[in-house]
């Protein structure tokens, strides 16, 4: 057994190497060095940390204290200058000489800029550590950057970004984005995911300089002319395995340093691992393999048989809200098949490339819960022809018939690979539950299947829950709040179906596990009673947050906003009057015109608040619900009235419209436009429901968005007439009502149901359009009322509910 290894480079490869070093009872003393100022993290979840989902710390894989644990001499912050084969030394940056008995690689690799004129500009990076990572992170809503780059890396900087509201341009060359692991559908479907994240995508197109001013990056210049300003540069182009020191030692050295099946280089003291390594003419940048590697290289020291197998390789993308799965060869050839399933309305593409009956390859967007089954198949090469007619629809409806999705977890063999990245089989979960490790914590402990990317987690708690049985349960995504394991779909159904109309029946038939709810849960169910049955359920304001319980929007010094309605963004003299007197008399610091042709009034004390709602009231002004999730505004321009290019008077059907839905409770906030010609003046293209006047009708579309997130409308129907138009638009509001999970924006909901089925609901359905209108005047009948006059006669002051949250204003 050697004496001494050293390490350079404390990577994920390395770090696996000294894990199963010192686990399989190795006292080799080891010493590790790393040119970045800190030990090795999982630098695959540098994308959940750039979007906020994770912290630093959370991704950290060995700290300082492991390292002492495992007796690891770390000179972290320091180079290796130089190796001397021969003498068998290696010397230090500060010039240190170390002996070795072993020396080990772990040098990864440099991320590839591309030599554009102004390349070395100051903002130019590339997305490779954390030191990058923090760079993007530092930027905010006000910056822009352009991402050079559409494969994996750059899509998931790019997303990261987009989630701190960054403005962000994707550059790729290729016509489509992945386009090494995805097909062309499937890479159109991700680029139409990525721009309803607001980010801008330009495919087919060819960078040509980086333009600068005072040495600091301005833009990035297209060869078609096109300037694309950005306060950061991102290059996410590949990267090349970091060689030179090994090149510069002797050691035999390609694309990677060379290695054989035992992870030795060409010097038989020498190893290497990762991403700087080139095995049988291959390079390698996914972690599976470079913890094959690790463990191919640790058995080696140990002087024990082990040999490095290359296997296939599968992709996912770690971007929130885009899921898709990619494995195999998708070039053609002959004797090749497509298998391919479309859901447009969920958004799902499934293909597969079949030759002589078995996989070759796969891709999956939308929806990836069979990945690994059909990895399997790929890696197996298993033969389908029993399956070919079912096989699209994954293992729960093989023998014909859907079944449990547990029972084809159950039927999988314990070979079949249930972690892709650290090769973790059914059979190794198995014996780990056997040993005792019964949840998800302990068996990512004892297998670290999980412990990587995260991507396999919902599998291997299937295998949980298959061999322990009703002795674990797979937590629930996305449940109400931590008073249920139910989620907000299986709450409205059960509201439904089983006719609970008050909070009572919901926590006694829905097995709440509090006597009366949280502050979370109280508001959503409070919503959805309220939507369900009018009749039978009587709102309870204190299960509203503090601005609807208020009827005005709380600021961050503890004042209160009001805005009085202004019925499409029409007012007269005796109204601004009243506002002006209102301002004066309540010593209003500030009075702001709104994005939503309302005036605001800001800085009102809470005790003031009936007085000024009783004298805007006098004036016959009434609530704006600015604070509420209902009709905030109907945004409207002139129209016929006074516009040479107005085609219908769009004012007067937007009054119409805010009369008409004003005080009516939403899942969210709601906002309309009138636009009275296409030129759009009224922005209606972004609203949740726009109308577009033309001289044949009105143009009705949905599902627009322009806060954190930029969506442009989606035509759902053209009409006629403008009693047609606002029967629609109340159906609409009442589907939206009845079917959307609280603080879901229509955009939201839109995409979780399809326009397609909404159009089927209300354009193609006569019938249940008049229905969904009946349902909405009815509510409205009960619930529509002025309440800072209903307020102001009861003198009622609302404590808020214990932790409730505050919401801001909009």
């Amino acid at each position: 057994m050697s004496d001494h290894l050293i390490i350079i480079g404390a990577g994920m490869a390395t770090g696996r190497a000294i894990e199963d070093l010192r686990s399989a009872g190795s006292d080799i003393k080891i010493t590790l060095f790393n040119a970045e100022p800190r030990g090795n993290y999982n630098r695959i979840m540098l994308s959940p940390v750039l979007a906020g989902d994770k912290t630093y710390e959370e991704i950290v894989t060995h700290d300082d204290a492991w390292y002492a644990e495992n007796d690891v001499t770390c000179r972290f912050g320091e180079k290796v200058d130089a190796i001397d084969r021969e003498a068998k030394t290696v010397t230090a940056a500060n010039g240190d000489v170390l002996s070795y008995d072993k020396l080990m690689f772990g040098t990864g690799s440099n991320p590839f800029m591309i030599p554009l004129p102004g390349h070395d500009l100051d903002g130019v990076i590339a997305y490779r550590d954390l030191e990058d990572t923090q760079k993007m992170m530092d930027l905010g809503p006000d910056n822009k950057c352009v991402v050079i780059g559409g494969g994996l890396l750059g899509l998931e900087a790019a997303a990261g970004m987009a989630a701190r509201g960054v403005d962000v341009t994707v550059i790729h060359i290729m016509g489509h984005l992945m386009e090494r692991q995805l097909d062309e559908a499937a890479g159109y479907l991700l680029r139409k995911a990525l721009v309803d994240k607001g980010i801008t995508v330009k495919c087919s197109a060819n960078s040509k300089e980086i333009l600068g001013e005072n040495g600091k990056v301005r833009a990035l210049l297209l060869d078609d002319g096109t300037e694309l300003p950005c306060d950061l540069l991102v290059m996410a182009v590949g990267i090349r395995p970091n060689v030179k020191l090994a090149q510069d030692a002797g050691l035999a050295v390609g694309k990677g340093i060379h290695v054989d099946d035992q992870m030795v280089t060409s010097d038989p003291d020498i190893l290497a691992v990762g991403e700087c390594v080139e095995h049988n003419g291959a390079i390698f940048g996914l972690v599976a393999p470079l913890y094959d590697q690790a463990k191919v290289a640790a058995k080696t020291l140990l002087g024990e048989d082990a040999t490095f197998v290359q296997k296939e390789l599968s992709t996912k993308l770690k971007v929130t809200g885009c899921d898709l799965f990619s494995a195999g060869d998708f070039a053609e050839g002959e004797g090749r098949e497509d298998i391919v399933f479309r859901d447009p309305a969920r958004g799902v593409y499934r293909r597969l490339v079949i030759e002589n009956n078995v996989i070759v390859g796969a891709v999956m967007y939308g929806d990836t819960a069979d990945s690994n089954w059909f990895f399997g198949l790929i890696k197996d090469k298993t033969d389908i022809a029993d399956m070919r007619e079912t096989v699209i629809f994954g293992p729960a409806f093989q023998g014909g018939a859907a079944v449990d999705p547990l029972s084809a977890v159950a039927a999988l063999p314990r070979d079949a690979e249930i972690c892709g990245c650290n090769g973790i089989c059914k059979g190794e979960i198995e014996d780990a539950i056997a040993a005792g490790s019964t949840d998800l914590a302990g068996i990512k402990a004892t297998t670290k299947a999980s412990a990587s990317c995260g991507t396999c987690t919902g599998l291997v708690e299937q295998v949980l829950a298959v061999t322990l049985g009703d002795d674990f349960v797979i937590p629930a995504a996305a449940t109400v709040c931590g008073c249920t394991d139910m989620t907000h779909e299986d709450v409205r159904r059960m509201i439904k179906s089983q006719k609970l109309t008050s909070m009572n029946a919901v926590w006694q038939e829905c097995g709440w596990k509090t006597v009366d709810g949280c502050p979370t849960c109280r508001p959503a169910l409070n919503f959805y009673l309220l939507a369900d049955w009018p009749l039978e359920y009587k709102d309870d304001p204190q299960s509203r947050f503090i601005n609807e319980r208020k009827h005005a929007n709380i600021q961050k010094d503890g004042t209160f906003s009001v805005v009085p309605r202004m019925w499409a963004g029409i007012t007269t003299p005796d109204e601004l009057r009243a506002i002006a007197d209102a301002a004066d008399k309540y010593m209003v610091p500030t009075v702001k015109v709104t994005g939503g042709q309302r005036i605001d009034l800001l800085g009102v004390k809470g005790e003031d608040l009936p007085g000024i709602w009783k004298d805007l009231n006098d004036a016959g002004m009434v609530s704006g619900y600015a604070y509420s999730k209902g009709l905030r505004t109907v945004k409207t321009c002139v129209g016929t009235d006074h516009c040479r290019f107005g085609t219908q008077d769009s004012t007067g059907l937007g009054i119409k419209l805010e009369k008409t839905l004003h005080g009516a409770w939403t899942p969210h906030k709601l906002k309309l436009g009138v636009s009275g010609c296409p030129r759009n003046c009224a922005e209606a293209t972004c609203k949740d429901i726009g109308v577009i006047c033309v001289d044949s009708g009105y143009q009705i579309s949905i599902g627009g968005a322009a806060g954190m997130d930029v969506k442009e409308t989606e035509l759902l129907v053209q009409v006629p007439t403008e009693d047609e138009a606002i029967l629609v638009i109340k159906a609409v509001s009442q589907l939206y009502r009845e079917q959307a999970k609280y603080l879901d924006r229509i955009y939201k909901w839109m995409a979780k149901v399809g326009l397609d089925w909404i159009k089927e609901q209300i354009v193609d359905d006569l019938d249940n359009r008049a229905a969904l209108v009946d349902r909405f005047e009815l509510s409205q009948t009960i619930y529509r009322h002025d309440p800072w006059a209903e307020h102001v006669k009861k003198a009622e002051t609302y404590q808020p509910l214990a932790n409730l949250s505050l919401e801001a204003a909009e």
